[in-house]
């Protein structure tokens, strides 16, 4: 089987409200204000697929707020945006790969964001066999291709196939590949999950992966 995992707020705790908090102190603007004009518009999307520099997108997103910030500042709050690591998950993720089978990450990043958690959080990395990072591969969820991709590289099957993600729209594009797909809501979402369906060797499951 293949299990696929999103990193924020699956693998990892995110907040906006940090980033949005940081630029607020830096630039001025009110904190209701910044929440106000925050959007992930068409910038936020190219920077995600490597399309466009950090410091394009930094200066792009700055305007657009209306923030008088240096890169250095912009910086310092967009990764502001990490909280805590769930390692609970990653035991579920080292768990799933002793048993045989795959544990990978899917994740709408960016170059800024990945020159920073990982010195964070190390354990992720060595908790998947795999990270498919989105300013990697120019693609990003919720587009079909994206998830083609993943099941190409991993020469796996929607049927064989169980992705974790907190957002509705990435969920909703993966099932309608036939992919069985799982929302997390709170951190008791995928130990609940695995919980309630308990993993068995690889050889075992593969064969019954249709009855998830």
């Amino acid at each position: 089987m293949l299990y696929i995992f999103d990193l924020g707020n699956v693998v990892i705790d995110i907040d906006f409200n940090r980033v949005l908090g940081v630029w607020s102190k830096l630039s001025g603007v009110p904190l209701a204000t910044l929440k106000e004009r925050f959007t992930m518009d068409e910038a936020f999307e190219l920077h995600e697929r490597g399309e466009i520099s950090d410091e394009e997108f930094g200066a792009r997103l700055s305007q657009e707020m209306g923030m008088l910030l240096s890169y250095e500042q912009f910086t310092a709050g967009w990764q502001a945006i990490f909280v805590a690591l769930r390692p609970e998950v990653l035991d579920v993720m080292q768990q799933l790969r002793q048993q045989g089978h795959r544990a990978v990450i899917l994740s709408n990043t960016n170059r800024l964001h990945c020159a920073h958690w990982p010195a964070l959080f190390p354990d992720v990395a060595e908790a998947a066999d795999r990270l498919y990072l989105s300013q990697d591969i120019g693609m990003r969820k919720p587009e079909a291709r994206v998830y083609q991709y993943v099941l190409t590289q991993e020469q796996a099957t929607p049927a064989q196939t169980v992705f974790f993600d907190d957002n509705e729209q990435n969920i909703a594009a993966a099932q309608a590949l036939g992919i069985h797909s799982v929302l997390v809501t709170d951190r008791d979402t995928v130990p609940q999950f695995f919980a309630e369906h308990p993993v068995s060797p690889a050889h075992i499951t593969v064969a019954n992966a249709g009855k998830l």
